[in-house]
């Protein structure tokens, strides 16, 4: 796996090296946009309908949209100073349990593996949590963003589970027609229990499966196997080496000295001079040699 963030889990005077990892993956199969008629995939172009222009990365800054069509800019600087110094600790404010924290409250879960140092510290840890049945609610900062999370034990292993602040869960009171007093026949309810309980097992996660990627996956493979596949045409590509070569001599041809440029313009100026005399005398020299052209036909004749 890769790491993606290292520092350390710090409990008191605790501190605790750790490496980060994702614990899971996305599985979901990835298509891309094709133009039907030549198959060519179609990419997504960062463009400027005022200026009528495609944007490059370094003329893009952030805005908040505070009215319809009103923003206030902020540029990479300002947003890290807001950020504030990145710091490299999974600070634990406070250890609680488990069953206290409701499941709408968690987003994603990573691994925490021993740092190049400390492992026994690590174990320590690890131990202590599994042993007092606790969790430990800390902050961290991944990637520029602060988070809430929650340290745990999964399988002899520390995860950290990044949770949601509170006022990022929505009130179950914006959710429409819930019943205010419930109506719930009493047979039914009894009926609807002792169902639950013939369908409840253990949980076993390994027999559940996504069906609509394993579908997609088996649809996939009988199209390649079909040979109804797109191929997309050839798309032109720059020589590197001769794209610098021409860069290159560009440079070279348009670089010179200060003081050469008005010798060079006067060179010029001469060269232009000589040539329209040269023409000059070409266009008198015209009639002269047509006349003797004329004479020496004549002579020849008689």
């Amino acid at each position: 796996m890769h790491t993606i963030w290292k520092g350390a889990v710090s409990f008191g005077l605790v501190h605790v090296p750790v490496k980060m990892f994702s614990a899971t993956e996305d599985k979901d199969i990835s298509m891309r946009m094709i133009h039907q008629p030549c198959g060519t995939p179609v990419g997504y172009v960062r463009r400027c309908a005022t200026c009528d222009t495609d944007v490059v990365w370094e003329d893009i800054v952030k805005g908040y949209e505070y009215e319809k069509g009103h923003f206030v800019l902020f540029s990479k600087e300002e947003l890290n100073a807001l950020n504030g110094e990145v710091n490299k600790e999974i600070k634990i404010l406070d250890f609680v349990d488990i069953a206290e924290i409701d499941p709408v409250y968690f987003q994603k879960t990573y691994y925490l593996a021993p740092g190049d140092t400390g492992s026994n510290a690590y174990s320590l840890l690890l131990q202590a949590l599994r042993e007092s049945g606790k969790i430990g609610i800390a902050q961290v900062s991944i990637r520029s963003k602060s988070s809430l999370a929650a340290i745990r034990v999964v399988e002899g292993c520390l995860a950290m589970e990044t949770i949601f602040y509170p006022d990022e869960i929505r009130p179950v009171a914006q959710v429409p027609n819930l019943p205010e007093k419930p109506n719930v026949d009493e047979k039914e309810l009894t009926m609807a229990k002792m169902l639950i309980d013939q369908l409840t097992v253990p949980f076993e996660p390994e027999k559940y499966q996504d069906e609509t990627r394993q579908r997609t996956m088996e649809a996939i493979q009988q199209k390649i196997a079909g040979e109804e596949v797109q191929t997309a045409p050839q798309q032109p590509t720059a020589n590197v080496a001769d794209l610098m070569a021409a860069l290159q001599a560009s440079l070279a041809a348009v670089q010179t000295d200060p003081g050469e440029a008005p010798a060079r313009k006067r060179k010029s100026a001469a060269g232009k001079k000589e040539e329209a005399k040269q023409a000059a005398g070409a266009e008198e020299a015209k009639p002269a040699a047509k006349k003797r052209a004329t004479k020496g036909k004549a002579k020849k004749e008689s």
